[in-house]
């Protein structure tokens, strides 16, 4: 079992000019939110965009909290636990903005009267700016500690909003030819358009125009510019989107105001379908509240009770997209329990995938099971159980029994731990959308950035990071 980590302090005797210690920090939007709480300053300039909120230039720090900084390299590092203020003042010569890279750094300058030390402070951006310096005076530590690294317990931001990495990077790449099938009524016709906006996809509706239209109409939205295909038949709708999509006419099929069985129908069809040599299978991409990374979930919506040989691909697609969303995946395979219990069928399978891992069977990540939901996600779940894994703990791809669990914990943690879901068809030669009818349109909009960016990856065997960073490669 891990030891808890420790920090230690240098006294003032220890002390010496000259010593240093730095920390690096990238601004992010939640450190905004965060400083605006607690601090009580909502200046605008400071807050980050609400969605469909436009402004000339991106969200600037407050300085004191760029300033706040140092105070983590003083009372962490050096010279660490026992250190207290007694003055520091700032001079603040470039703005810091979301996403800069920060490293801040303390040297000693002079020892006064004990307990008394001065230090230079500075912190600067990625560019090497100076974004804050000045001196602070403190009250250094007279006596040796060592401490455990206190965890701080979890904050939810209800304000957070969510996958904004996935449709940035998204949009970077040319539109996603899409059929919908059926858009026939708001929500199902309002997702697409919204993509279109964000510039993800380039739609392609088919279905029954005279309800399209209706839709458009409650939409206040003008459709003239986009390809529709007349079909009022769904069962007929959905085997001409697939059609479509096997003759090059579109890369990608989005489900409209369809049942789903009708559409995955088309889709799994032996002659005629989008089989790909795999069982296809659904994943849920969820971006929670309470986790850094985002999370996958499999399978919770095709496949109802898979045995072992389809567990092998519903892992392989899970993971496939996570490395398409640029996710390093460590897959937990669930069960109620973590332990092998043959009379668990489950723990049997997921101990089986866990082996195959290890011997290339699956490829692109690390996997383990059996693993109970909580000590697949939560760390002290799994050091108290005591269970040494790479997975147990960092769990990021969930992958559960069998349907019903699956949709299940998607579901509740949707609805009870508010994560906003997307999610998508994989495993077949043509990534689809398999929205739920009660979808909202952000969850439509993410499954189209997911949508775009499973497609790159079965292109180029490769995520896509960015616009930049694909032509430097293109070079190469």
């Amino acid at each position: 079992m891990k030891t808890a980590k420790t920090i230690t302090n240098k006294t003032w005797a220890q002390l010496q000019v000259g010593d240093t210690a730095s920390i690096e920090r990238t601004c992010s939007d939640r450190d905004l939110l965060l400083f605006a709480h607690v601090s009580g300053n909502t200046n605008p300039l400071m807050l980050p965009l609400v969605e469909g909120e436009k402004a000339t230039e991106a969200p600037i720090a407050p300085s004191m909290w760029v300033g706040s900084l140092i105070s983590a390299v003083l009372g962490n590092i050096l010279p660490g636990p026992g250190t207290l203020y007694i003055e520091q003042n700032f001079q603040f010569p470039h703005r810091v903005h979301v996403g800069d890279k920060l490293r801040v750094t303390v040297t000693c300058k002079e020892k006064r009267a004990e307990p008394v030390v001065v230090f230079d402070t500075v912190v600067v951006n990625g560019k090497g700016e100076s974004v804050c310096k000045g001196l602070a005076v403190v009250s250094a530590p007279t006596r040796n500690v060592e401490t455990p690294v206190r965890e701080l317990p979890a904050l939810i931001l209800e304000e957070k909003e969510q996958f904004p990495h996935l449709i940035n990077l998204a949009a970077q790449l040319p539109r996603l030819k899409t059929v919908v099938v059926c858009p026939e009524d708001h929500n199902s016709l309002g997702g697409p358009l919204l993509a279109f906006e964000r510039g993800l996809i380039e739609p392609i509706f088919i279905g029954d125009p005279e309800r399209i239209a209706a839709a458009a109409r409650e939409l206040d939205a003008d459709i003239s510019q986009f390809k529709l295909v007349e079909e009022k038949d769904h069962r007929a709708a959905a085997d001409k989107a697939v059609a479509m999509v096997r003759a090059g006419e579109a890369g990608a099929v989005m489900k409209g105001d369809i049942h789903s069985d009708d559409l995955l129908a088309a889709v799994v069809k032996k002659d005629g379908g989008l089989r790909a040599g795999r069982r296809i299978s659904h994943v849920f991409v969820l971006d929670t509240l309470t986790l850094d990374d985002l999370l996958f979930v499999s399978d919770a919506a095709i496949n109802i009770a898979p045995d072992l040989l389809t567990k092998v691909d519903i892992v392989q697609n899970a993971i496939d997209l996570a490395l398409a969303c640029g996710v390093d995946p460590k897959v937990g395979v669930l069960s109620a329990v973590e332990v092998i219990n043959p009379a668990i069928a489950s723990t049997l399978d997921a101990a089986i995938l866990s082996k195959m891992a290890e011997r290339g069977q699956i490829r692109g990540g690390v996997v383990d099971g059996p693993l109970a939901m909580d000590n697949a996600i939560d760390v002290d779940a799994a050091r108290t159980k005591g269970i040494a894994s790479l997975v147990a703990g960092h769990a990021n791809v969930l992958i559960a029994p069998n349907l019903e669990s699956g949709n299940m914990l998607a579901k509740e943690l949707t609805f009870v731990a508010h994560a906003e879901a997307a999610g998508l068809v994989v495993g077949a030669s043509a990534p689809v959308m398999l929205t739920s009818r009660a979808d909202n349109e952000k969850a439509r909009l993410v499954s189209c950035a997911l949508a775009q960016l499973y497609a790159y990856w079965r292109q180029h065997g490769r995520a896509f990071t960015g616009a930049a960073s694909d032509e430097a490669l293109a070079a190469e």
